[in-house]
């Protein structure tokens, strides 16, 4: 099955709108797909596809409580359906203090146990959840994690449970990840969990039309050591309108959605965005990164075809096997 994390150390490379999109491309593609939301920060994709009405609640269940096997409830009582036909886990904010969390439980299974801290697999917990007690590779085609973003516990417990990841970079500031330093993450990952990682695919993202920004998109492109499938160009007012949609890319451009000014007050409706060219082959673009993932890296079967169904308009049916990027048929 696919199994992967996307994560960037940097903000603002596009990592929580990217893991939407690769999620909903799959499901489109036949593949039954999950996500889980690890990221307790408001701006996540529980809030993205609009779920979660209980993450504020200390006392409802959530994810946390069946990782550290204290669970209030069935743990398929946590999935929640988007209306994009995604499965979600969504964020609690009990996963801001996980690592708390998990020093308690670790103080009192080493004691009861009589084993020490170094071998309590504090890395694994996940891992077992998922694939062991609840055995979800049975029920779904996908599973994609929207992590934290520091290096600690509940990020580790992510990696470890994946094993495979898309990382997002941003050619500016912060985002500018170098080669080696996405080569010295991984590295340093496998050391840490003792496992290996595989690393699917680098995915530019941001990328305008700049000196500067071309020349590191090629960088990225012509390295032999990771695949960089496809670039994605300065797209900020599509992914800006996910949120407002609340929902993937390919449903701001389907329905149309766009913010402007109605009677002194910004609002976000369907049915204004005009259809564009360049919008359309950023969904081809989204949709061949998923393929991608789904099939140079896992050897799944997916379907090559993208049909988009434009609110008062045609159907379009886009086939990956054509190179021309913009090109389409009408139905």
């Amino acid at each position: 099955m696919i199994t992967t994390v996307v994560y960037s150390e940097s903000g603002g490379t596009y990592k929580t709108t990217m893991t939407a999109n690769i999620a909903v491309a799959l499901e489109r593609m036949g593949k039954n797909t999950l996500v889980i939301d690890l990221d307790p920060q408001e701006g996540n994709l529980t809030s993205l596809f609009d779920v979660g009405q209980y993450r504020n609640d200390p006392d409802a269940d959530n994810l946390v409580k069946h990782i550290l096997d204290m669970p209030d409830g069935d743990f398929h009582d946590l999935i929640e359906s988007t209306e994009e036909s995604v499965d979600i886990i969504p964020s609690h904010d009990m996963l801001g203090d996980f690592t708390s969390n998990l020093e308690q439980k670790i103080s009192y299974e080493t004691g009861m146990q009589n084993i020490s801290r170094e071998e309590y697999p504090r890395f694994k917990l996940l891992y077992e959840l998922l694939w062991k007690k609840q055995q979800l590779n049975e029920e779904y085609d996908a599973v994609l994690i929207d992590p934290n973003a520091r290096a600690e516990d509940l990020l580790y417990n992510a990696i470890f449970a994946m094993r495979t990841l898309v990382a997002p970079v941003k050619p500016a500031g912060k985002g500018n990840l170098s080669l080696e330093g996405l080569e010295e993450l991984v590295g340093n990952m496998e050391d840490q969990l003792d496992i290996e990682i595989g690393l699917s695919c680098v995915v530019p993202s941001g990328v305008g039309q700049t000196n500067a920004h071309q020349q590191y998109r090629e960088q990225f492109e012509k390295t032999d050591a990771f695949a960089t499938p496809v670039t994605i160009g300065d797209r900020e007012s599509l992914m800006d309108a996910m949120w407002e949609a609340r929902g993937s890319a390919f449903k701001v451009v389907e329905e149309r959605w766009k913010t402007f000014e109605q009677d002194g007050a910004m609002v976000s409706e369907p049915g204004h965005r005009r259809v564009r060219d360049r919008e359309i082959d950023t969904l081809r673009k989204l949709y061949e990164l998923a393929r991608f993932i789904a099939v140079d890296t896992f050897g799944a079967d997916v379907d090559p075809v993208l049909e988009l169904e434009f609110q008062d308009e045609e159907t379009r049916r886009i086939d990956l096997a054509d190179k021309d990027p913009v090109e389409v048929s009408y139905t």
